[in-house]
């Protein structure tokens, strides 16, 4: 064997080792959701208290996590999640008589198994405690492979931020990783050296500063939340506030917290965070989160949802249609994903795709329809098909949202496939219909609309979307659902011309019922042809030729 061909052997042997690193370190130990176990389904959580201690300087992290639970399944053991590179010092338990007590817990990988003593009958009250710390997982592509992002400012400041959503909660504070599962509330106190800011959730309490050159930043978040949603911000921030009245006629604090260097830009960037916040508010009902605030931090990863701190880093650039999109979408989540949140990540597309559709829809407002149409078409290419949007069976984060083997590329159908889906439900039920679907999506009725306690918050799902479209359109929409959402084939359209005829017949995968109506347009005129059979026969008028769905309003194999 010559020396060239050892040495070759030998970079694809390193090449090899290095990937499947890169692919053990940010993808799959960190998945999140899938199946519940016993030992989580047994409990609730009603709230959380993480009190965590950053180190910028050493990169490292310590704190005491606090839950409260109501069992509700008999269990001897409550298991909760953290990442293995955290290690645990103790567990404690609040006992009967309100004092809390060392426990015996397990690590087994992922999973901390904390021994009760007895069995748990199901309505009893639990309080525990862990006290756990470490150098917690950097974040290698954040926002996608996430886990702390430890960056500097222009002058040398830390600047940090937490990301999590394709990891779960666990790879930072001990949780119950799962998104069926918000807590009621969850308060934040976060221990940072005195010359940086902290923002986070909800709305700041108080700030205790401390001998060490430190301070305390206490925030308190009053409705659910997501796991993922929680974060913090690092950095030594300025703020730009404004009070912003919402369409409830509510006062409600908007704040951005921006890098020092960049005050300037964020002034700019802020007029459009009121008008996004306006047009969101007209079009899906008022701001969920009036009691808390709506927050925007900049971040040194590109953006997250995160709820009431939307993480902002795409360095003020406006898109073809002269909007920051970025800021747009993950303000779209505040009602896509944290008023209303999928319980299983199969249903992830009504976070991504209902929320995605949000900058189309921006677009059709500024620019007109045919601008909504040019900017609809370009996402057309992106859509894979390559599995079911929504398929029915809990899936874990990865399996619904990201691409196989590797896992660490995004499938995009929950947003590209997703807005389509939307349009194409747009169509077929007309814009009245579609755009009472959306509102009463958010906010089942008008009373709802009102309510800033919590119970804004709820869990939906697929079948949801589809109980409320029916309810609104008093259309049998079942088979819609079946061919876009629940297998991966997109259907297609046979036509053809037969003297002075158009003949036009669906081809849906696995022999699926498809009656969708198809507009067909004969010289300046567009007629709305009924499919209810599967096929038509139309006769082309005089001198016409037919073009069929000429606005590209449904979504269909396009493929010759």
């Amino acid at each position: 064997m010559s020396i060239k061909i050892i040495f070759l052997l030998f970079f694809i042997f390193i090449f090899s080792v290095q990937a499947q690193a890169q692919r053990n370190l940010g993808a799959r130990p960190t998945d999140t959701g899938g199946m519940l176990m016993a030992e989580q389904s047994c409990y609730d959580v009603k709230w959380y208290d993480l009190n965590i201690e950053v180190n910028p300087q050493q990169r490292s992290i310590q704190g005491v996590l606090t839950l409260n639970a109501v069992i509700v399944q008999p269990v001897e053991f409550i298991v909760l999640d953290l990442d293995t590179l955290l290690s645990i010092d103790s567990v404690f338990i609040k006992n009967a008589r309100n004092v809390f007590q060392i426990f015996k817990f397990e690590r087994r990988g992922w999973k901390v198994w904390i021994s009760l003593g007895t069995m748990y009958q199901p309505g009893t009250n639990v309080t525990l405690s862990v006290a756990y710390g470490g150098k917690p997982r950097t974040a290698l592509r954040p926002p996608w492979v996430g886990g702390f992002v430890w960056s500097s400012t222009a002058d040398g400041h830390p600047w940090i931020g937490v990301a999590c959503q394709n990891d779960g909660a666990d790879i930072w504070w001990p949780c119950k990783d799962h998104p069926s599962d918000e807590p009621d509330s969850v308060r934040i106190h976060v221990t940072i050296p005195q010359s940086l800011i902290c923002t986070s959730n909800g709305r700041l309490r108080s700030i205790t500063q401390n001998t060490n050159e430190t301070h305390t930043y206490h925030w308190f978040v009053s409705t659910p939340i997501n796991n993922y949603g929680l974060s913090i911000n690092i950095a030594p921030y300025k703020t730009i506030e404004a009070d912003y009245k919402s369409i409830t006629g509510e006062i409600i604090p908007v704040t951005y917290w921006v890098l020092p260097e960049n005050v300037e830009k964020g002034q700019k960037l802020f007029t459009q965070i009121l008008e996004h916040l306006r047009f969101h508010e007209e079009l899906l009902g008022p701001y969920p989160f009036r009691k808390d605030k709506y927050g925007v931090a900049e971040t040194p990863y590109l953006g997250m949802e995160h709820q009431t701190i939307i993480a902002y880093g795409n360095n003020y650039k406006n898109n073809d249609w002269g909007f920051d999109f970025l800021h747009h979408h993950e303000l779209s989540h505040e009602w896509w994903g944290n008023l209303v949140t999928a319980a299983d990540w199969t249903d992830i597309w009504i976070h991504e795709g209902f929320g995605a559709y949000m900058q189309q829809l921006y677009v059709e407002k500024l620019h007109g329809v045919k601008a909504y149409h040019q900017s609809m078409a370009v996402s057309r290419p992106k859509i894979r098909n390559a599995k079911p949007v929504a398929e029915r069976r809990a899936r874990s984060l990865a399996e619904s949202y990201l691409v196989a083997p590797d896992y660490i590329e995004s499938d995009g159908d929950n947003y590209n496939k997703g807005t389509w889906i939307l349009q194409t439900m747009r169509y077929l039920i007309g814009d009245k219909d579609f755009f009472t679907s959306l509102r009463r999506m958010t906010y089942p009725d008008s009373a709802s609309e009102r309510i800033i306690d919590g119970r804004q918050c709820r869990f939906v799902s697929t079948d949801d979307y589809l109980a409320t479209v029916e309810t609104i359109s008093k259309k049998d929409l079942a088979w819609f659902f079946e061919v876009y959402l629940r297998q991966p084939v997109l259907p297609k359209l046979i036509s053809k011309i037969e003297g002075t005829k158009l003949l036009l017949r669906w081809e849906a995968p696995n022999g699926l019922y498809f009656p969708m109506p198809v507009a067909v347009q004969f010289g300046k005129d567009i007629k709305r042809i009924d499919m209810s059979r599967g096929y038509a026969e139309i006769a082309i008028p005089k001198n016409t030729h037919p073009v069929i769905d000429p606005d590209q309003w449904i979504l269909m194999d396009v493929s010759k």
